[in-house]
């Protein structure tokens, strides 16, 4: 697809990527209806909760070291800042460094909705420079500021001409789309549109796309050891300078292909920066597929080669250790599209039974036109009539279906509905960090979590014991497969 940086909007991920928030189903029909183009959203007759993309496009924004994100909305709004700051704050040190970025909030009231809020917005950016001297200001619309029609992109491009950094506008109004993914998107698009510059020369970098960082130190030896370069990773504790690199770069990989698919191939498409396409890190079959796909694309195959040779006689035999208590376990899993299915793919691996895999939403095709790399790796080693549903964080139906199948464990990457299958009793392990299953020591870690998890079920059969739900016996018995309406016909 054409990327276009000359302007700040950008299509969201309904029109884009023709991305879903609802669907039934099993892996065969999902994935055969993602190749020809005929997968359709279905609708809720209720909805109970999903995320704001603005949270995604911020807070990956507001990673960056020194910058200053000035939010056009209303105080409430901005109720993430204090969190980010503190979040950030504490991975910048973890690797010692500094972070002087900072969240701003307009304080959009109703006087400015009727009158308007640009001269104030104004004043706010240059105040915002003259007390933080940050290196780059993301200049934000939210859905007050939105609707009525506020002239972001002209007082940022002003401004651009006041001031010796970059002013950049980012579009990321809360209702334009039901895809919380698309913030992802929304970030991405800024960085590239005011930041990133043409190739000057080659680097032995590789941008990474994550979240948190956190396998920095692992991922770091891997890369100077195995693939001579440096990794880059986006966003968390880049600068400025950094990100103006990133055309430069010997390739683009992604923990997950939700979280990269904008980036990676909007700077293969402009830049000639190859994005690796593959399954993620997670578990032996994703670690050693994503190392050879990138050892393929900068010309290091051998080198990967000589790595997992080496790292398989370590672990392996630990691995299948563990894993014979793991055999025959059954699972339920509930969990952003980038992880429900490789994380499927892992316990799978473990010898467990994945009873219903839940996504978030769903992408059925990514930037470059393909299905995900992940789900079409599942058709091919899953039993095809596998149900698979996107749920949209919907904890309703999450509980309804936990109650359905009775798993022996479920996991999640989102809190809330961990903790509510506790509630109910069941053993539940909250994948919280994109790290979790890195490779061949993680894998051993994660199946020895799962382990425990499983043989200590005290706690969760004391709290369901003592813990009255709001949910019925009534729903309980009702249909999962009736939570959303027929597809729809175009």
């Amino acid at each position: 697809m054409p990327f276009n940086f000359k302007n700040a909007n950008i299509a969201i991920r309904e029109n884009r990527l023709g991305s879903i928030t609802g669907f039934v189903g099993n892996l065969e029909t999902l994935v055969k209806k993602s190749e020809d183009g005929t997968l359709r959203n279905r609708e809720r007759c209720f909805s109970q909760s999903s995320s704001c993309l603005s949270g995604c496009a911020l807070n990956a924004l507001a990673a960056i070291r020194n910058v200053a994100v000035v939010y056009h909305a209303p105080a409430g709004c901005t109720a993430m800042a204090s969190n980010d700051a503190v979040k950030f704050g504490q991975i910048a040190a973890r690797v010692n460094k500094t972070t002087n970025s900072v969240f701003v909030c307009t304080d959009l009231n109703e006087k400015d909705t009727v009158f308007g809020a640009t001269n104030d917005l104004r004043k706010i950016i240059h105040h915002t420079y003259n007390t933080y001297k940050p290196d780059a200001i993301f200049v934000s619309t939210s859905c007050v500021s939105g609707v009525t029609g506020e002239d972001v992109d002209g007082v940022a491009s002003d401004i651009n001409d006041e001031l010796p950094i970059p002013v950049i506008p980012v579009h990321c109004e809360g209702f334009k789309s039901r895809i919380w993914a698309s913030g992802f998107d929304i970030s991405d698009h800024a960085v590239l549109q005011g930041i990133v510059q043409p190739p000057k020369q080659k680097r032995r970098t590789i941008n990474i796309k994550n979240f948190y960082e956190s396998a920095r130190p692992q991922i770091t030896k891997i890369f100077n050891e195995v693939f001579d370069a440096e990794p880059q990773f986006l966003y968390c504790n880049s600068t400025i300078e950094e990100l103006s690199h990133l055309s430069e770069a010997l390739a683009t990989v992604c923990i997950c292909g939700t979280l990269g698919t904008y980036l990676g191939n909007a700077l293969e498409e402009t830049y000639g920066v190859p994005y690796v396409r593959t399954l993620n890190h997670s578990g032996i079959t994703g670690f050693e597929t994503w190392l050879r796909a990138i050892g393929d694309t900068i010309g290091k195959r051998a080198e990967a080669e000589a790595y997992i040779e080496k790292q398989r006689a370590i672990y392996l035999p630990q691995i299948e250790e563990v894993t014979k208590s793991l055999k025959g376990l059954s699972a339920v899993i509930g969990m952003g599209p980038g992880f429900t299915y490789e994380i499927a793919r892992v316990l799978q691996e473990f010898g467990m039974n994945v009873e219903y895999a839940l996504a978030w939403h769903y992408d059925y095709k990514y930037d470059n036109g393909e299905v995900p790399p992940a789900l079409e790796h599942l058709l091919k080693t899953s039993p095809k009539d596998m149900k698979v549903a996107v749920a949209d964080q919907q904890n309703y139906e999450v509980l309804n279906i936990l109650n359905h199948y009775k798993p022996d464990v479920y996991f999640s990457r989102h809190p809330g509905t961990t903790v509510w299958a506790i509630k109910q009793g069941y053993a539940a392990v909250f994948v919280a960090d994109e790290y979790t299953v890195f490779g061949y020591e993680g894998t051993l870690s994660f199946a020895k979590l799962i382990r425990d998890t499983v043989t200590n079920r005290s706690f969760e059969k004391n709290l369901a014991a003592r813990i009255k739900l709001p949910y019925t016996k009534w729903w309980y018995e009702q249909n999962a497969d009736k939570f959303i309406k027929e597809e729809n016909k175009k």
